[in-house]
């Protein structure tokens, strides 16, 4: 079944960085296990050694002592390596550096702002030229195309942009996209859309049959299996409504 954000004490974020922000609504290891299970599928190998920086923002109660070692242990345990912390209240902070965790500035994070044109002087002797328009700046990220066939433990990442896959995706890689995902193969891996948080992203497969998918962390997994009506057929995959539930639909590609 689908879930959305708040239903959830965790979430996973990407960061210019080049590092993931697990956005924290619990601090107590127990807690966020329970969570981790029903997001991920029980699959322990579902991330590939990515740092991870822990985001204390959500947190409404901090605990007295926060568990480092139990939080360390839990996210390795999904293929982690956590490096650092931010938004975390002052009184932890110390425990957090015992822990090796680093103390991370939330705009470190933030992309750079566009540096301001330099603004040139009009001569009062003539008359101001009148302006003529720049081109406008493309600042569309081409597509990211991978037309080899991707096998189990593979990763692709297209940041910032599509990804269109002309292979299929075996069972057990796993294919991420800042925006939509294209899948022209069998798709039987892990497929997520979206991963910055863009709820408009989609995936599409000719056929369709993964072990999980998941547009801006809202996610389905299939342990039970692939619906019949989409089991191995052309499906879109996409968020619908206010509440952004993750919907299949059957593609007509003829």
């Amino acid at each position: 079944m689908s879930a959305s954000a708040p239903a959830r004490s965790i979430e996973f974020h990407n960061t210019t960085l080049g590092a993931t922000v697990a956005v924290l609504q619990a601090a107590e290891p127990t807690t966020l296990a329970d969570s981790l299970h029903k997001m991920l599928g029980g699959m322990p190998d579902f991330f590939n050694g990515e740092a991870v920086i822990l985001d204390f923002a959500g947190v409404a109660q901090m605990p007295a002592r926060v568990d480092w070692s139990g939080l360390q242990s839990l996210l390795r345990r999904y293929r982690l390596q956590p490096i650092g912390v931010m938004r975390v209240p002052a009184e932890h902070h110390e425990g957090a550096r015992r822990a090796g965790l680093a103390l991370i500035d939330p705009s470190q994070l933030a992309g750079r702002p566009p540096a301001e044109a330099p603004v040139q002087p009009t001569p009062r002797a003539e008359p101001a030229a009148e302006p003529v328009p720049a081109p406008a700046a493309t600042t569309t990220t081409p597509a990211m195309f991978v037309d080899r066939p991707l096998r189990s433990g593979q990763q692709v990442y297209a940041r910032g942009t599509d990804l269109v896959l002309l292979g299929g995706v075996s069972p057990g890689a796993e294919v991420i996209a800042d925006g939509s995902i294209h899948c022209y193969g069998p798709l039987r891996g892990r497929a997520i859309a979206g991963a910055q948080g863009d709820h408009g992203a989609r995936i599409l497969a000719s056929n369709f049959g993964p072990e999980l998918v998941s547009i801006a962390g809202v996610y389905r997994t299939f342990e039970r299996g692939i619906p019949e009506a989409f089991a191995g057929k052309a499906t879109l995959v996409r968020l619908t409504g206010a509440d952004h539930t993750l919907n299949l639909e059957a593609l007509k590609l003829d």
